[in-house]
């Protein structure tokens, strides 16, 4: 059952410092126009939702937090510093962003310890043994550690978003980016994937997330960002925009993805 956090609190990104600041970001792919001159500060220990319908540039802009996609106009900036391609602060930047994508991307041949000690023993310098007591906490907070020596192929998929989750937890970025975490999985996975989400959230970590899943958008997300067409459209905490949306699009949208 998906967790509830409660409307009482408020969020602590409200005054908190900005940790990721997008400005006029453009880009094209050949003539095509995906993302057309976005604006968006996220602060720290905010939680924002993405949302819109297939083909709205959603997983293009969060792919170009950490320059997974290049872009061609505007600016990115990561706690502080711009984040552009040749740019020889990209790889410590991309170690403050974490990722989690659609699908599990997990070394098929490593244990689920070995895929969540890699990266912090060979980017960030960790011994193995700091890295092995890392790995196995992040492991028990997305409740998979029991899993620890297992194989990927051994693993249902929520328990491979969830190894994911964990690995991308073990470089203790500032931001974590969801693209569709779920989308790929069988219904029946998709809740212990989000409860996952949820459990960060509360415990403040700074989320992106693009996602259909708009019950977890209602309970979790400081604000809802709704694209389409390249642009942001809309941009209201929850409860105003599924309750009272301001453009046509996005009452078109909310319609159909609703019922």
């Amino acid at each position: 059952m998906l967790k509830m956090i409660s409307d009482t609190t408020p969020s602590p990104a409200v005054q908190a410092e900005r940790v990721v600041e997008i400005e006029q970001l453009s880009k094209w792919y050949g003539a095509f126009q995906v993302l057309k001159d976005i604006n968006l500060s996220i602060r720290d220990g905010e939680r924002i939702v993405i949302c819109g319908p297939s083909g709205s540039g959603k997983s293009t802009l969060i792919r170009c937090i950490n320059h997974l996609e290049a872009y061609q106009k505007g600016r990115v900036i990561v706690s502080g510093e711009q984040i552009a391609a040749g740019r020889k602060s990209l790889p410590s930047l991309r170690r403050e962003v974490g990722m989690v994508f659609q699908q599990f991307n997990l070394f098929p041949h490593l244990s689920v310890l070995q895929n969540c000690i890699l990266a912090p023993v060979r980017a960030k310098k960790m011994s193995k043994a700091q890295a092995t007591e890392l790995a196995m906490m992040n492991l028990e907070k997305v409740r998979i550690g029991e899993q620890a020596g297992k194989y990927p192929a051994q693993l249902s998929g929520g328990q491979q978003q969830r190894v994911a989750i964990a690995r991308a937890l073990c470089m203790t970025p500032k931001v974590m980016l969801f693209d569709e975490p779920t989308s790929a999985l069988d219904p029946e996975m998709v809740n212990e994937v989000l409860d996952v989400m949820t459990g960060l959230a509360v415990e403040g970590m700074t989320m992106v997330c693009v996602t259909h899943e708009m019950n977890f958008a209602r309970r979790v997300a400081d604000r809802v960002i709704f694209m389409d067409k390249g642009e942001i459209v809309e941009e209201a905490p929850p409860d105003r925009f599924f309750g009272a949306p301001k453009t046509e699009r996005a009452r078109r949208f909310l319609e159909q993805i609703l019922h």
